[in-house]
C-alpha cells in the first residue's frame, strides 16, 4: 500500500502530460522561459519503508533508472543507519524542453508545431503571438491554421469586400472552410492589428464559439454565428427565409398557393386576416396540420424562429408554440417570448410527456441555463427534466406523440 504514495514512472510522465495538454511545453519551444533544465521532484520511500519492504523499493527506483533516457537522476542517500546506505532517486531532470516532449512520445507533434509557427511567421510575424497563445488550437487546425492566416490577412486588406463569401478567390478558401474556422479568423484577425468593424465576439466563457442555439432571437440581421461574421466583415449574406402554411381554406391571397416562402424581411410586412398562429419545429407536423379558420402554421427548424423578431403584426395573434418536450424545447419558448410575450405552449406539458413514455428518447446535450419567462408549470417541468426526475436526458420529440391525441390539444 505504501508505494502508492511513491513517485512512478508512469506519475511523472503524468506530469509531463499535463505540461503538454496545457500548451505549456509547446509555449516554451517558441518562448524559451528560462524554465529548462527543469527539475521535477520524486516522492521517494522512507528509511523505514525501504527496511520493511526494501524489494519493492528496488523495483520502483528500477523502473524511474529505466526511463533515463529523456532525464537524469537526481539521488539521495537513504537508510544508512537501517538497511544500510541505498542512493534512491529524489528528482528527474529534464535537460530540454525537447526531452520532455520526447518523454511524452510528442515529438512529431512539436516538429508540426514547429512547421506551422514557420508558416504562420513568413505570412506576417504578428501570428506567432497567437500561436503562443492557444499552441493546441494550432495543432488541433493543422495545415488549415495557414489558410484561416491568409483569410485574415485578406480581410485586414479587404475591410469590406460586399461579395458573399462564396466569391473568395483564395486557394482552399470556400463557404462550408469560413464557417467552420470563424473564430479562428477573428483571432487572426485581431492579431495582425485589425479589430472586426461590427458585431460581436462569437465566443462564449470557456472561449469557444457560440453555437446558433445560444443566440437570443432578439439579435437583429446579425441571428446566426454565420450572418454575425458576414456583417462583421462586411460580407453579403443570404436573406433569411420564412416558411409558412394558410391552413384557412377560405383565404384567397398568394394566387392561391397555401405553402408560402418569404424573406423575414417581406415576412415582417404581411398583413394577413389571421387570428392564430402555430409554429412548430417539427416540417411534417407543419405539413401535416389540418384546415383552420383564420390560422396560419409556421415552421422553424429549431432555434430558426429569429424571424418572427420583426413580424410585429403577428402581437395580434394568438401564438402558439410546439416543441419538443426537452431543456432546448424550453429554451426555445423562453427566447421566443423574449420577443413576444405572449406566445403559449402547446403540447409542452407534463401529461403529454407521461402518456407517451414509450416513445421517450435521450437528449445529447440537455440546456441547463436559468430560464425567467416560462410559466410556472412549464418552468416546473423544465427543472424536472434539468435535474433528471424522470431519467437521464429525457426528452419527447414532437413528432413522436400520437397523432389523435396532438389533434386533439391543438383543437381545444
Amino acid at each position: 500500500m505504501a508505494t502508492k504514495v511513491w513517485t512512478t514512472l508512469a506519475a511523472l510522465r503524468a506530469q509531463s502530460l499535463k505540461a503538454w495538454s496545457s500548451g505549456s511545453l509547446l509555449r516554451e519551444v517558441l518562448e524559451p522561459s528560462g524554465l529548462y533544465p527543469r527539475r521535477r521532484p520524486l516522492k521517494r520511500p522512507t528509511a523505514a519503508e525501504l527496511l520493511s519492504d526494501y524489494a519493492a523499493v528496488r523495483a520502483w527506483a528500477a523502473e524511474l533508472f529505466s526511463g533515463a533516457d529523456a532525464y537524469s537522476l537526481e539521488t539521495v542517500e537513504t537508510g544508512r543507519r537501517t538497511a544500510g546506505a541505498n542512493s534512491l532517486p529524489s528528482a528527474a531532470v529534464f535537460a530540454t524542453v525537447e526531452d520532455e516532449i520526447g518523454f511524452v512520445g510528442k515529438a512529431r507533434e512539436a516538429a508540426v508545431f514547429r512547421s506551422l509557427t514557420e508558416g504562420l511567421a513568413g505570412l506576417d510575424p504578428q501570428l506567432v503571438d497567437l500561436a503562443a497563445r492557444q499552441p493546441m488550437k494550432l495543432l488541433e487546425l493543422g495545415p488549415d491554421a495557414l489558410t484561416a492566416a491568409r483569410v485574415a490577412l485578406w480581410l485586414r486588406g479587404n475591410p469590406a469586400p460586399r461579395i458573399y463569401v462564396r466569391q473568395l478567390g483564395l486557394p482552399g478558401v470556400h463557404t462550408k472552410f469560413v464557417e467552420r474556422n470563424r473564430q479562428v479568423i477573428d483571432h487572426m484577425l485581431a492579431a495582425v492589428g485589425r479589430v472586426p468593424g461590427t458585431g460581436e465576439a462569437e465566443t462564449g466563457e470557456d472561449g469557444t464559439e457560440a453555437a446558433e442555439q445560444e443566440v437570443p432571437l432578439g439579435n437583429g440581421a446579425g441571428r446566426t454565428p454565420a450572418a454575425r461574421f458576414a456583417r462583421r466583415h462586411g460580407f453579403l449574406h443570404p436573406p433569411e427565409l420564412v416558411r409558412f402554411r394558410l391552413l384557412d381554406p377560405d383565404a384567397d391571397l398568394f394566387g392561391g398557393a397555401r405553402d408560402i416562402t418569404l424573406t423575414a424581411e417581406a415576412f415582417s410586412r404581411l398583413r394577413l386576416p389571421v387570428e392564430t398562429v402555430i409554429a412548430t419545429e417539427n416540417q411534417v407536423n407543419f405539413l401535416a396540420l389540418p384546415d383552420r379558420p383564420g390560422t396560419l402554421a409556421l415552421y422553424g427548424g429549431g432555434y430558426g424562429f429569429s424571424s418572427l423578431r420583426d413580424a410585429a403584426w403577428l402581437r395580434n395573434c394568438r401564438v402558439l408554440y410546439w416543441g419538443d418536450i426537452d431543456t432546448h424545447g424550453f429554451r426555445i419558448l423562453d427566447q421566443l417570448r423574449a420577443v413576444h410575450p405572449h406566445v403559449e405552449s402547446v403540447l409542452m406539458d407534463q401529461e403529454t410527456l407521461l402518456a407517451h413514455r414509450d416513445a421517450w428518447g435521450a437528449e445529447p446535450s440537455p440546456a441547463r441555463a436559468a430560464l425567467c419567462r416560462l410559466a410556472p408549470a412549464e418552468a416546473a417541468l423544465y427543472e424536472a427534466l434539468v435535474s433528471g426526475t424522470f431519467g437521464a436526458g429525457v426528452r419527447l420529440e414532437q413528432e413522436l406523440i400520437n397523432w389523435d391525441w396532438a389533434l386533439g390539444r391543438l383543437s381545444s
